[in-house]
């Protein structure tokens, strides 16, 4: 059986964008998580993979391990941590998170 650290590795991996949340797309639980919801629909996201930390606590504890951010929502693209909203939102009003996403879509 996979660690939870192994597992996150491959969840980030294995899919493009991979959004760490409380809830789901479509019923958020929290604001930080509806906005980066948001912020990857208006981005052009097509496939988005989403993990819900609500569900499992080992996910929720053992994804700020791995990417030592303490916060939720977590965003990776490429397999790599880009932030969590506040850095979502920089991002794309800088034009930088689209840019991020159609290359990842684009691989």
């Amino acid at each position: 059986m996979a660690t939870i650290q192994e597992l996150i590795q491959e969840q980030v991996g294995k899919h493009p964008v991979v959004l760490y949340m409380k809830g789901n797309p479509r019923a958020p639980q929290c604001g930080f998580s509806a906005r980066a919801v948001q912020l990857l629909q208006q981005s052009g996201v097509k496939e988005l993979f989403t993990v819900d930390v609500l569900a499992d606590p080992q996910i929720r504890d053992g994804i700020k391990q791995f990417s030592s951010w303490p916060t939720i929502p977590q965003l990776y693209i490429q397999g790599e941590f880009v932030g969590g909203s506040d850095i979502m939102s920089d991002l794309y009003q800088q034009g930088e998170l689209q840019k991020l996403v159609e290359k990842a879509q684009s691989a």
